[in-house]
């Protein structure tokens, strides 16, 4: 049987709302040196400055090309949570995907910002995947993202085994986002490795689920580093033979011929216009 098992660290890190790449360098060279078998380096989202799209730059930048230099160093994939990108007048929220070589392969700009609260943020047009040679397929998503199940499901769709889900969540609705994941790597049959960050940025309980909606790892509200290994052959075999020996769920999505009518050219859902505007609730 062919191994394709990958070593992953998500680092829930005790982050403030300020310049924290000294201190993310120092972490990323620190996990590596302890955990010598990790192979990718997972950050949670804006962990380099956290909120504010004053702190937009235009990549490449100083910062991204420090992260280059790190993983290059290290012989590591680095996905380094995101960063507001500036693109002539528009900001996004990016993840950039940097390959031992420190080179980044792909920017994923976040499909959903968390509107109305993530103000002055343009949403992201592309899905992103990426190989890692001789192991598999991933899929990036960010955050507010994986709350519109058709994404999750797009990125399978394009062949993701793993989706890499930065994201900073400081509310109360952590455990309703904890669902979601669960959810939605059971009924895609994948990893999916969902980081958020402590401390001011963020309430912690990052977690791991595995494609049979298994827990690998929930975290505490504290700092962690959940290093960890999966198995991209699990991925395959449950794909193949169903969850638990069940619900062959890819399949059936793939033959199946329902029109769903939202998709539909021109749709327009009379419900869905009575919701009233997107705006700051009252």
């Amino acid at each position: 049987m062919k191994n394709r098992t990958f070593g992953i660290a998500a680092l829930q890190l005790r982050l403030d709302e300020a310049d924290n790449l000294e201190l993310l360098l120092q972490r990323i060279q620190k996990t590596k040196l302890r955990y010598p078998w990790v192979q990718m380096i997972v950050l949670s989202e804006l962990a380099l400055r956290g909120v504010g799209v004053q702190h937009a730059r235009e990549l490449p930048s100083a910062e991204e090309d420090a992260l280059c230099r790190s993983a290059r160093e290290l012989g590591v994939w680095l996905v380094p949570g995101s960063m507001y990108e500036k693109n002539g007048s528009a900001v996004y929220n990016t993840t950039p995907v940097i390959n031992p070589e420190g080179k980044v392969v792909g920017r994923y700009r976040k499909l959903y910002p968390f509107l109305p609260y993530e103000k002055g943020v343009t949403p992201g047009e592309d899905f992103l995947v990426f190989e890692v040679p001789e192991v598999g397929c991933f899929g990036v998503s960010i955050c507010y993202d994986m709350w519109f199940p058709e994404t999750t499901r797009a990125l399978t769709w394009l062949g993701a085994e793993i989706i890499i889900h930065p994201t900073k969540t400081d509310t109360i609705d952590r455990g309703d986002e904890l669902s979601i994941v669960r959810a939605s790597a059971v009924t895609n049959q994948c990893y999916i490795v969902d980081v958020n960050s402590a401390g001011t940025q963020g309430v912690g309980r990052s977690i791991v689920v595995g494609p049979e909606g298994e827990t690998l790892h929930e975290a505490s509200v504290d700092e962690e580093v959940i290093a960890f290994e999966v198995d991209l052959e699990k991925v395959t075999r449950v794909r193949e033979r169903g969850m638990k020996g069940l619900g062959q769920v890819l399949k059936s999505f793939r033959d199946g011929r329902v029109r769903f009518p939202q998709y539909e050219d021109g749709a327009a859902s009379p419900a869905y216009g009575r919701l009233g505007p997107l705006k700051l609730p009252e």
